[in-house]
């Protein structure tokens, strides 16, 4: 798991699907991205819909140097409406995206501890 101030990377092992669902789940060996942002953290809905599409973004620039696992994107703190507050400023974006680079730099290049 990497972590940086508002998010963490959590990864799981792929493993050999053992029922129905988990072959539908996961079809293939690949790299799988989740994105969880709660109303905890991200009260608006325009908010929470930022941050995922930068997710999802970011993601899929460092998904050539992500092991096949399935990947989540949890964010874990609030970014400050003092600093933010327009739900999807220029500053809000800039700054979620160079979180997320940090977070997924880290991960490529630390190895991630699989959880059976």
């Amino acid at each position: 798991m990497s972590k940086t101030a508002h998010f963490a990377l959590h990864a799981r092992a792929l493993t050999v699907a053992s029922d129905v669902s988990e072959a539908l789940l996961f079809p293939e060996p690949a790299v799988w991205l989740g994105a969880m942002v709660p109303k905890r953290w991200a009260k608006r809905a325009v908010t929470r819909n930022t941050i995922k599409r930068q997710i999802y973004n970011v993601g899929i620039e460092f998904s050539t140097g992500l092991e096949p696992r399935a990947h989540l994107v949890r964010l874990r703190s609030g970014f400050d409406r003092a600093q933010f507050p327009s739900a999807t400023s220029d500053a809000l974006k800039a700054a979620v995206r160079s979180e997320l680079q940090q977070l997924f730099a880290r991960a490529r290049t630390s190895p991630v501890v699989a959880k059976p």
